[in-house]
């Protein structure tokens, strides 16, 4: 967690998020929803207080999340959502693998994303 690893307040349910495998704004870092420069103010959650997320990380250690309505992947484009399913659940392991590696914050995104930062910044 940013802040001297101390956790924040889920904006959803007001709850600590403790571990940054628990983190909705870590995975949306790794995956490239949110921005190394916005990422020491953006909002946090737990990532199973953010459903329409979750429900894409497809991983026998994460218990599965239904949506209902609109963002319900079940009526979605069987192509959109299993490019969602294999991206999103590539970022959750990401986010779990840089607890053991040591990397730094920078190098927590994704191959792919870290390529389009780069060449953002560049």
């Amino acid at each position: 967690m940013a802040k001297c690893d101390e956790g924040y307040r889920c904006d959803v349910c007001g709850g600590d998020v403790t571990k940054i495998t628990q983190s909705d704004l870590y995975l949306r870092y790794v995956i490239g929803q949110v921005d190394p420069e916005t990422l020491h103010t953006a909002a946090e959650r737990h990532i199973r207080c953010n459903p329409a997320l979750a429900q894409f990380i497809v991983d026998d250690d994460f218990e599965p999340v239904e949506v209902t309505g609109p963002f319900d992947k079940r009526g979605l484009d069987l192509q959109y959502v299993a490019q969602q399913e294999e991206f999103v659940t590539r970022g959750w392991k990401r986010l779990h693998a840089v607890i053991e590696s040591g990397d730094p914050i920078i190098e927590y995104p994704l191959p792919e994303v870290q390529d389009k930062l780069r060449s953002r910044y560049s």
